[in-house]
């Protein structure tokens, strides 16, 4: 179905996926490894909250392998740091040689770098064995204010740059990379934001979380060369924010292996971020400043979008080799099918707009309330869209039609797969709950996203008859509303219990079940209607 543009990469294959870039590693496939292996590099909180004892914590709530390089020996607890040791670079070296000398690491995660000397040899170490994934923390400025780093250490804290993905500075660290005044409002940060980016040809994550702002509100932008993503969340009133930039830079780094984008990763660790601040107190660490929660999703379905995709591996490789896709992709596909499967998608729409705007009732926040309802309003858009230009185009929708000639898909009756399709939506929007009817809608945009995006990779779309269509379901745009869909039911996944859960996977795989008729149907064609849809494709495994 031509899900709709509600909002803001999907995997391109998703984790596991049969397409991922060559030097993508496939988490959880066979003979590879369970989880991403990810190393911090940092100094030590003995108290726990912060530096590397707060980053293994938060790999290992993101679901890697936690590893540790220490940089500087801190005596610290949540009132204050009393004194710190920096151990001769030249043991830097040898950690950092033994850890890659034995173990491969798909994500690298530095923060305190302590001095120059530290600085410069860990940029040695980099030359030789980058990573594939480098997030840059820089901490250089205390929360009080205070440089933290002399001159020459901070030069050298810039000089990484070099090697980094993605740099996490606040925004006092902000200032003193570019070596300006701090930014005073959210604008000025942005600006600060993208010149370092455009400057350093890195991926700058602007934290608006010291700025007072839109009471309640606690903005951050994943900014680049090729613009800027921001992404909001509620500000949480609480004093235990200690190691809150450690946290949040090792969640990121752990993340962006299992997501093809960092926008989708930051999303991601931001949203447990304010679970985890909102669940400090609870702790009672310490009499200061206080640590987050990093456990605090413990037991619950922090990835349930993660297992969900891994449960329709089997169908989603069935999609892949159906005649329509196959014959969509070579540009091979008889006009008469397309048209019909362009007629039922209209169809289709109408009755997904009513459930996209269900779910906007049931959104339990403003964000996601308006997600789905721009997602809606999109769908009458496409509806439109497919009567005016593309029907228009490919002409009648069975053999023996007259053409639709923009006239709408009157000449269409409603088939019987697209009427199971949408009867199922329909159902869990009228008895389901709001986490259940976000896995229901979900495959609309993720196999979508999922296949267009392979597909526009692969086609050449010069002279392409379908170029259309895999120009729009292969756009950046659409990936974008296709991880905010995926993120929004991680979300409603982590707000509700096991038996719940159970729902929501049902929900979602029956969907995906759906569309991999929606798509077999077309095959059918000119002879359409079949005796039975599935009849005309191979029966994928393991979907039932």
């Amino acid at each position: 179905m031509s899900a709709p543009l509600g909002g803001a990469p999907s995997p391109a294959d998703g984790p596991g996926g049969p397409d991922a870039a060559p030097d993508r590693v496939l988490f959880g496939a066979p003979g590879g490894p369970s989880r991403p292996r990810v190393l911090s590099v940092a100094g030590t909180d003995p108290t726990g909250g912060a530096g590397i004892q707060a980053d293994l914590k938060s790999i290992a709530a993101h679901g890697g392998y936690g590893m540790a390089v220490v940089t500087a020996l801190v005596a610290q607890n949540t009132r204050g740091v009393r004194a710190s040791h920096v151990p001769n670079p030249a043991f830097l070296r040898a950690q950092l040689d033994a850890v890659s000398d034995d173990v491969t690491v798909d994500a690298l995660k530095i923060g305190m770098v302590a001095t120059e000397a530290v600085a410069r040899e860990l940029g040695a170490w980099l030359a030789v064995h980058r990573p594939p994934h480098v997030v840059l923390d820089p901490v250089m400025v205390a929360t009080s204010g205070d440089r933290l780093l002399d001159g020459g250490a901070e030069d050298a804290v810039r000089s990484l740059l070099a090697h980094a993905d993605l740099v996490t500075p606040n925004l006092p660290e902000l200032a003193v990379l570019l070596d300006e005044p701090v930014a005073a409002t959210w604008a000025e940060a942005l600006d600060q934001g993208a010149r370092l980016a455009r400057r350093h040809g890195v991926a700058v994550l602007v934290k608006g979380g010291h700025l007072a702002g839109e009471p309640g509100r606690s903005p951050d932008a994943v900014v680049t060369v090729e613009g800027t993503v921001e992404i909001d969340a509620a500000r949480v009133a609480t004093l235990h924010t200690h190691g809150t930039g450690c946290s949040l830079s090792a969640a990121v780094a752990t993340l962006r292996p299992q997501r093809d984008d960092w926008v989708p990763a930051v999303r991601e660790a931001k949203e447990w971020l304010t679970g985890a601040l909102r669940a400090g107190a609870a702790l009672q660490v310490g009499t200061g400043n206080g640590p987050v929660d990093h456990a605090h999703l413990q037991g619950s379905a922090r990835a349930f979008t993660h297992g969900a995709w891994e449960q329709v591996a089997d169908l989603r490789a069935a999609c892949d080799e159906l005649v329509f896709v196959r014959g969509l992709a070579a540009g091979t596909l008889e006009p008469a099918q397309f048209a019909f499967y362009l007629a039922q998608d209209a169809l289709y729409l109408r009755e997904y707009s009513r459930v996209l705007a269900r779910a906007s009732e049931l959104a339990p926040d403003r964000e996601a309330q308006e997600f789905f309802a721009r997602g809606a309003h999109h769908c009458l858009a496409v509806e439109s869209d497919l009567h005016r230009r593309w029907l228009g185009r490919y002409g009648p929708t069975r053999a023996g039609d007259a053409g639709t000639g923009g006239a709408g898909t009157g000449a269409a009756a409603t088939s019987p797969v697209t009427a199971a399709y949408t009867d199922h939506l329909r159902a869990v929007a009228a008895s389901g709950s709001y986490a259940e009817l976000v896995a229901a809608v979900l495959p609309c945009y993720w196999l979508y996203a999922d296949i267009g995006a392979r597909l526009l990779a692969r086609a050449d779309l010069d002279g392409h008859p379908y170029a259309d269509w895999i120009a729009t379901y292969g756009d950046p745009e659409f990936a974008r509303a296709s991880d905010r869909a995926r993120a929004l039911t991680d979300a409603a996944a982590r707000s509700v219990g096991p038996a719940e859960r159970a729902r929501m996977l049902e929900a979602f795989v029956r969907s995906c079940r759906h569309e991999w008729l929606f798509f077999a149907q077309g095959t059918s064609m000119p002879s359409w209607p079949a005796p039975s849809p599935a009849a005309a494709e191979p029966e994928p495994a393991g979907v039932r």
